[in-house]
């Protein structure tokens, strides 16, 4: 009986293990990549990418390993304004015909509280591609009553400045502030 437990128990374990390690993919109507600025030094003006695939490998359960990986289509913009969208898409901003998506790949992450860490990557934005550090949460796992499958969630919070990239440098920050706020949340399955 004994033996049988201890079976049991161990086959369980291993499958946790193995459920939580390799490859996941966001889930598209349960994720988001957003953004605001501040325009005119008075209001927030937010839009998201959505048209977005992120992909996070990871071999540790607890995801302190994890690699993430982002592509997003920049023709996806939306401000819920069809002429300031239209606008960003141009060559004043984003230049989504000569640069039609923004890559970020992590290259690693620092520990910094319970399921909070510091993710360190490179950032590839109107053709220039520079380091950030981000905030992530690892929010938890559960199981999807719907899909029946396991789901895990992350946000990814943090600023980075458009000039680095520049992403409307005709535009003086008096107009469109430097720093961009980023808060992506997502969904995985594997």
């Amino acid at each position: 009986m004994k033996k049988a437990i201890f079976v049991l128990l161990a086959f369980t374990g291993l499958t946790a293990f193995t459920t939580f390690t390799g490859t996941w993919a966001n889930d598209d109507p349960h994720s988001q990549l957003g953004f605001t600025v501040t325009h005119l030094g008075i209001a927030d003006v937010s839009g998201t990418f959505n048209d977005i695939d992120v992909t996070v490998n990871a071999s540790k359960p607890d995801f302190s390993d994890a690699r993430f990986e982002l592509t997003a289509r920049t023709s996806s913009i939306d401000t819920r304004v069809d002429a300031r969208n239209n606008h960003l898409k141009s060559a004043d901003f984003f230049d989504v015909e000569k640069f039609p998506t923004m890559t970020f790949k992590s290259t690693k992450l620092k520990k910094a509280g319970k399921n909070k860490y510091k993710m360190y990557g490179d950032l590839s934005l109107h053709g220039v591609t520079r380091p950030v550090v981000l905030n992530v949460a690892y929010k938890g796992s559960v199981e999807n009553p719907m899909s029946k499958k396991q789901t895990v969630g992350f946000q990814v919070t943090g600023v980075i400045k458009r000039s680095d990239f520049n992403v409307g440098s005709g535009f003086p920050t008096a107009v469109i502030s430097d720093e961009v706020r980023i808060k992506a949340d997502g969904e995985f399955v594997q």
